[in-house]
């Protein structure tokens, strides 16, 4: 018995030294597995940054170089201008108002000015001072979001519409979902955008416009024939009633009249006249309503913003060419380098 005890205690100490060794061993190979990843990137750095250091001073002339020629050909561009305007087109009429301003710009790229000069009533000199027109969705909030996403979904399937979400709806929106618009203008001349303000109002009008207006007021003339109808026979009625009460205020002749001296009768017309009243103001309330679309939408487009009468200089960060050049060369040096040393690596390989 006193002997078998130290053997049991010896291979449970052999057990414990082969499993202090396996976890030795297992910590051993996660730490040599990092450091041959911190290695490696430590080396992709390195072998990166010694073309760089071994260039270092062609590097530096390159970009100084293309720094000069950056600043002297920023210094020898036109100044640009621009100016935006905000529009309201109705009657779908922002369909013909894309496409005018696509076609704009393709006579500026094409250099067709007399086209142009005809469309703004402008001088040739100014039309050649136009650099490009541009239309984008108007400012917006959550709000009008909302609303737009609103009225898609009662225009299609309820079906269909349990599956588009209110984000997709935002992200896949065309530039016609929105209401309002915003036209830019640029151009090298800082005083000339009040002069195509009255040309750019001729874009909204075409056929379909012009048809769908008609058909509004055709519609609304018909609806307003009604209700004045409507009022008339209300107010006949409403004429009856008063000569009956009239009639029951001089003789209460087939009346039934209560402890407190009400008639049945006289409550009963009382009641009728009310009614006739509640709806002539309900019939005359939607005719307000009527004649005030008619008003509100009686043209094709408003003029929320107009253009200001000087533009602002347009800046942007690709127009500094003092910093892109030197940027753009030092990123051309690197493609260089990169390139030698890949084929220098293909001409060397051996499988």
């Amino acid at each position: 018995m006193s002997d078998k005890l130290p053997q049991n205690r010896n291979n449970e100490e052999v057990d414990l030294l082969v499993l202090f060794d396996y976890f030795g061993k297992s910590i051993n190979r996660v730490i040599n597995f990092f450091y041959k990843i911190i290695k490696g990137i430590f080396s992709f750095f390195i072998y990166a940054l010694k073309p760089l250091v071994r260039n270092f001073k062609l590097i530096v002339v390159v970009m100084l170089v293309a720094a000069i020629l950056g600043y002297v050909l920023q210094r020898t561009q036109r100044e640009v201008y621009t100016s935006q305007m905000l529009v309201k087109p109705y009657f779908d009429s922002k369909y013909q108002l894309v496409t005018n301003i696509k076609y704009y710009n393709a006579l500026i790229n094409e250099k067709d000015y007399g086209q142009l000069q005809e469309v703004f009533n402008i001088s040739e000199e100014d039309t050649k001072q136009i650099i490009s027109f541009d239309i984008h969705s108007g400012p917006e909030n959550e709000n009008d979001k909302i609303v737009q996403y609103d009225e898609f979904l009662k225009s299609i399937d309820s079906s269909r519409a349990k599956n588009i979400s209110f984000k997709e709806f935002v992200e896949n929106r065309s530039i016609y979902s929105g209401d309002v618009f915003q036209i830019e203008v640029f151009s090298h001349k800082k005083d000339i955008f009040r002069s195509l303000e009255e040309g750019l109002n001729t874009t909204f009008t075409n056929t379909y416009s012009v048809k769908k207006m008609q058909k509004r007021d055709s519609l609304i003339s018909i609806e307003r024939q009604n209700i004045l109808s409507s009022i008339k026979q209300v107010d006949s009625l409403q004429k009856v009633y008063i000569d009956v009460l009239s009639d029951e205020a001089s003789s209460n002749k087939g009346s039934y009249t209560t402890k407190d001296g009400m008639s049945f009768i006289q409550e009963r017309t009382k009641t009728k006249e009310y009614e006739l009243l509640k709806e002539s103001m309900q019939l005359r309330q939607a005719l307000s309503e009527l004649d005030a679309q008619k008003v509100e939408e009686d043209v094709y487009f408003d003029t929320l913003s107009s253009f200001q009468d000087t533009g602002e200089k347009y800046t942007s960060i690709w127009k500094f060419y003092t910093l892109i050049f030197p940027l753009a060369a030092f990123i051309i040096l690197c493609l260089v380098v990169t390139g030698k040393n890949i084929i220098r690596f293909i001409v060397n390989y051996e499988a």
